[in-house]
């Protein structure tokens, strides 16, 4: 019995489909993460002009960007170390605790622009807080708050409110969509009830 001649041409086709899948296969990674990924400049736009800032963190002086708070409500607070209100820490620390949770996050600013009561360096200040007060918000290098040194956030802080810092210890609450900023004076103890009220009615809103 003659056996059939093997056609070369059936394994060819299928080497050839088989390359065709294998092509189109190699090319979707390339496709689909593109889809995927944000549009340009999208993280700017949900970063509110207030926040587009950078600042040297207080431990270790390593650069952060303020726009990680985007969406929250930020209590913003200049320090001081040898002041009659740092006792205050600890109420902002208290705050911080009650209502991280929900959505505010306290950041701490040293000066030494009132009663040149912040002498000392970024790692001392930074010791004294964690030591003291057991502080775990957030906390900046010292950075100038009023005159015209005063950084561009604390310039935008007292033109969106209409207050500058008068001492230590000054408050600043920015709501979450970044645009409204109250502002209460260092007297006032960060449990006050008006400062309670305002960070209460702001975490309301999703």
């Amino acid at each position: 019995m003659i056996q059939p001649v093997p056609s070369t041409r059936a394994p060819l086709v299928r080497r050839r489909k088989l390359l065709t899948i294998a092509l189109a296969t190699a090319a979707l990674p390339l496709w689909l993460p593109a889809q995927a990924q944000p549009a340009a400049g999208s993280t700017a736009n949900a970063c509110p002009a207030l926040l587009q800032h950078n600042f040297p963190r207080l431990q270790d002086e390593k650069p952060q960007s303020l726009c990680q708070y985007a969406g929250r409500a930020v209590l913003v607070v200049n320090t001081a170390t040898y002041c009659g209100f740092t006792g205050q820490y600890a109420g902002l620390e208290a705050l911080y605790r009650r209502y991280q949770a929900r959505g505010l996050v306290v950041i701490g600013f040293p000066s030494n622009d009132f009663g040149r009561q912040e002498p000392g360096s970024n790692q001392a200040i930074a010791d004294f807080c964690e030591n003291t007060f057991g502080v775990k918000f957030p906390m900046f290098s010292k950075t100038v708050v009023v005159g015209p040194g005063a950084h561009p956030l604390f310039q935008q802080l007292a033109q969106r409110s209409g207050e500058r810092p008068g001492w230590n210890f000054h408050k600043y609450l920015i709501a979450r969509d970044g645009q409204s900023v109250k502002s209460f004076p260092s007297a006032m103890a960060p449990d006050h009830p008006a400062i309670v009220r305002e960070i209460e009615k702001i975490l309301s809103v999703k």
